[in-house]
């Protein structure tokens, strides 16, 4: 029993895991082939998927087959012929989203407690009527509309189970099979409208650099690139969530949003970076430790999408699922912490020349930038880091799509200050001089201690 609650209490946390993650842009097909290998867990989750009035699942089954734990501990002797599983101890089920947390918390405090005979469970099937090496499809018609988890439930978990698994879910829309969780539909649409907003956004920033030629620094072609492979993201992940709607499977789409995705996560956090310590615009070279904060966040950034990658393509169902999505957020929360240091370091320096160099204005106005600067890219991470996952336990699961709406609005509003700030123009802040203002700035810098971090 205490290895059992071990259990369902490692599940609990998963599922807390599953709604930090769930406002990521996870594009995954709806006909899902998983491969479970000699796994003991009680409950194995499989997915989340939101249904409408006239919602169906589908669950094949192949080569299933299982054996008892002790037959390892045995070198394979059938010493333990007292060890007998049940087949209707195994089945498939869905319960509703909000009331998942519930169920475990009761397992953890009824004596031999079985998942399949929960009174939160929608049974799809049991395996009473299933012999080894055998195949079995069964299906379920959700006439309750809500967001449910479909689970595997072993309640001999002494027992391990190897199976082939298929799983199709999918809404009817006017008689056709929609393949997109209630909450996503909108999701093709909203990828495809910021497609072309980027698109613009990119011609007018190649316009801005062409017409201000002559005083384009490299920075500015680096923006660029972020701003290209943002908008190739954002079509491939609209083309992808266009195919998984009609189809079940993204037709290749995913690997291209993989790509994108990577290029667009290692330029956005390279762009801050090198904003922050005021390369290219503000001096033509990188400090050692500048670098060592590049040379850092690049290779995390590449390592964060490799997790996202196995996290997208594998699904809670493979046993070091839990362990994957450990990594991708402990590497983000690093690449977050690690774009800081640059624009602190910035502050400090100006506020140091500021005392020495005699150009109090200018000091003061790059000082004002980098400040605002710093604030922003704090409230941007903030709100798609904490703000939108934490959002999940509020909004409908109809309006999943505005979770996705909100990050991706939010970003578009902070590429436009970045792009707005640091511009080439001879306006920029850190071009102008005024003079007559020198003794003002001075007296500012000196009373001021808000610049300090």
């Amino acid at each position: 029993m205490a290895c059992l609650r071990y259990y369902y209490a490692t599940l609990f946390h998963a599922v807390l895991l599953l709604f930090m993650i769930s406002s990521i842009p996870v594009c995954l097909s709806e006909i899902k082939e998983t491969h479970v290998v000699d796994d003991s867990r009680p409950l194995i989750m499989f997915e989340r998927f939101g249904f409408t009035e006239d919602g169906k699942a589908e669950v094949t089954i192949k080569d299933i087959s299982w054996k008892s734990k002790k037959q390892n501990y045995n070198n394979g002797n059938n010493n333990n012929k007292d060890q007998v599983l049940n087949p209707a101890s195994l089945g498939f089920f869905f319960v509703r989203d909000l009331a998942f947390p519930v169920m475990i918390n009761e397992s953890q405090y009824i004596e031999g407690f079985c998942s399949l005979s929960s009174r939160y469970a929608k049974l799809v099937y049991r395996f009473e009527k299933i012999v080894p090496n055998s195949s079995y499809s069964g299906a379920v018609n959700i006439n309750d509309p809500d967001e449910y988890i479909l689970l595997f439930g072993n309640c001999q978990p002494e027992f391990q189970v190897s199976m082939f698994v298929k799983t199709e879910m999918y809404n009817l829309q006017h008689g056709i099979k929609d393949y997109l969780p209630a909450g996503q539909t909108q999701l093709p649409r909203l990828y495809l409208m910021f497609f072309f907003t980027y698109t613009l956004f990119f011609v007018m920033w190649v316009f801005i650099c062409i017409k201000q030629r002559p005083i384009v620094d490299k920075i500015h072609i680096v923006m660029a690139a972020l701003l290209l492979v943002k908008a190739l993201k954002m079509i491939c992940a609209s083309e992808d969530k266009l195919y998984v709607s009609e189809t079940g499977t993204p037709h290749g789409w995913d690997v291209a949003f993989y790509i994108f995705g990577l290029f667009k996560g290692i330029m956005l956090f390279t762009v801050i970076v090198l904003i922050g310590t005021g390369w290219s615009f503000l001096k033509p070279y990188l400090q050692e430790r500048e670098k060592n904060v590049l040379m850092t966040v690049i290779p995390l950034q590449v390592l964060e999408n490799i997790a996202y990658v196995v996290i997208s393509e594998t699904g809670p169902a493979t046993q070091d699922w839990m362990a994957w999505n450990h990594m991708f957020l402990l590497i983000d929360i690093i690449c977050c912490a690690a774009v800081f240091f640059p624009i602190i370091w910035s502050i400090r320096s100006l506020k140091e020349a500021s005392k020495t160099d005699g150009k109090a204005a200018r000091n003061l106005e790059k000082l004002t930038l980098f400040k605002q600067f710093y604030i922003v890219v704090v409230g941007y991470l903030y709100f798609t880091r904490i703000v939108v996952p934490a959002s999940a336990h509020v909004v409908n699961y109809r309006f999943e799509w505005t979770m996705y709406a909100a990050a991706e609005g939010a970003s578009f509003v902070f590429y436009l200050f970045i792009f707005h700030n640091f511009q080439p123009t001879e306006k920029n802040p850190y071009f102008v001089v005024d003079d007559e203002e020198e003794s003002e700035a001075r007296q500012i810098l000196e009373e001021d201690d808000s610049f300090e971090l």
